[in-house]
């Protein structure tokens, strides 16, 4: 096991948590230019399923479309800019129309209707097909890149491509589905979730379930940080009981079926893989001092279709550490508006957010 280590590193300062410049330049550097995870493909299990993902001034349309590919499109019609779509998730019949002048448009982006704009000589359909926007899958989950010329998703995320093949993520499903609004910058959750020097005494029972020293990490720079931490006696899974609630997934097996393992993936999702569950939290920024978090309990579908399955005893954990842990990080967003505020030393038990921070400003253009 490498020793952690912070390297003496200390906080930000309280303008990377505050600033409306810093989240403009967050936007630019980070949110336009790196992978976002976005949601589950089953969220779009059938030709003209949809959801929406909303993103400072931009909203894209995620969709499959006729040959059952997921596509993602600005929420942009090409006439004069109206919104095509208001609704959060829903199906369309077989095609997208404009509510403001009717221009309709296929599941594939094509414009197939423009009423009345035959009278206009040099109109040609072909050119104002809808904006596209990279999209790729992994492991069930959709990411969107909103780049000109985006990195190649499988260049950018090969250090973890194939790293977490037992649990069989793609087969997973989402069994619950929870909303957060939180009151704090979104790299608070990040950082928060990084590290567990605070798990003693904001979570006595995952304390209990993971004694906070017996842990690791197998990812210690750049975008992918985390690792495993240790499940303690009899337990089985991190629920109320310590108890599994459900069938070993995929492959695991050996030392793996007494681990939890966390990973941050760079910039905005959460992956909690469990024996018989995965946890996957999506943080989406809304302002400098409020973000939103989609958390998603995944379970095997043959699980979920058991008469007996009740995943109650992972929720209502989940439910339980998320609400202490988003509570702490408003907590910490109020003391670093502070003026009394400046930068603290980082202990070695945090070294992974020392290891956010540098990925984090490196990605801003700025050293760490």
């Amino acid at each position: 096991m490498i020793e952690r280590t912070a390297r003496g590193a200390k906080t930000l300062p309280g303008e990377y948590y505050t600033s409306e410049s810093i989240y403009e330049e967050e936007t630019e550097r980070i949110f336009t230019k790196r992978w976002l995870y976005v949601g589950r493909a089953s969220d779009v299990s059938e030709p003209g399923h949809y959801f929406l993902h909303n993103m400072d001034k931009e909203s894209i349309i995620l969709l499959k479309d006729e040959q059952h590919s997921i596509r993602a499109f600005f929420n942009v019609c090409r006439h004069r800019g109206t919104r095509l779509c208001t609704e959060a998730r829903g199906r369309f019949s077989q095609s997208i129309q404009c509510p403001y002048h009717a221009w309709t448009y296929s599941l594939d982006g094509r414009l197939i209707g423009a009423p009345n704009m035959h009278e206009v000589k040099t109109f040609n359909k072909e050119e104002y097909p809808l904006r596209d926007v990279a999209v790729a899958t992994w492991e069930g989950g959709v990411f969107m890149n909103l780049a000109e010329s985006p990195e190649p998703f499988e260049n950018a995320f090969a250090p973890i491509v194939n790293k977490y093949k037992q649990w069989h993520l793609s087969e997973l499903q989402v069994a619950h589905r929870r909303t957060y609004d939180v009151a704090a910058n979104w790299k608070l959750i990040l950082q928060n979730y990084s590290e567990c020097y605070h798990c003693p005494t904001l979570h006595p029972h995952l304390n209990r379930l993971t004694p906070y020293r017996d842990s690791s990490n197998d990812l210690e720079a750049g975008p992918f940080l985390g690792g495993p931490m240790r499940l303690s006696g009899n337990n089985e899974s991190m629920t109320m009981t310590g108890r599994s609630c459900a069938p070993t997934l995929g492959e695991v097996s050996g030392t793996d079926l007494k681990q939890v393992y966390y990973y941050v993936i760079f910039p905005n999702m959460l992956l909690s893989l469990h024996p018989d569950y995965v946890l996957v939290h999506q943080v989406q920024r809304q302002a400098p001092d409020r973000c939103r978090v989609v958390c998603d309990w995944l379970f095997h579908p043959e699980a979920i279709s058991h008469p007996d399955f009740d995943p109650g005893d992972a929720i209502e954990f989940w439910e339980l550490t998320n609400k202490q842990d988003w509570h702490v990080c408003e907590l910490s967003q109020q003391g670093v508006a502070s003026r009394a505020y400046t930068p603290g030393p980082y202990s070695d038990l945090e070294s992974m957010i020392a290891a956010f921070d540098r990925e984090y400003l490196s990605a801003l253009g700025m050293s760490g």
